[in-house]
């Protein structure tokens, strides 16, 4: 079985990035979202940017 990255349907708060890469990876979504969030906060809005790339580039469920 193939095991593709997309976004969560299930799991989402705004676009549901951080629910597609935990349930790719295993992991709880909230860690990936505070992991998301630190970088959004010390990389001075970098991490913005890639969410939003994520959100075109990432398929729907």
């Amino acid at each position: 079985m193939e095991k593709k990255l997309t976004k969560s349907s299930s799991n989402r708060m705004i676009c549901g990035i951080c629910g597609g890469i935990g349930e790719y990876f295993h992991i709880d979504p909230t860690v990936i979202r505070l992991i998301w969030a630190i970088l959004t906060f010390c990389g001075v809005g970098s991490g913005l940017l890639v969410y939003i790339i994520a959100a075109v580039v990432i398929p729907e469920e």
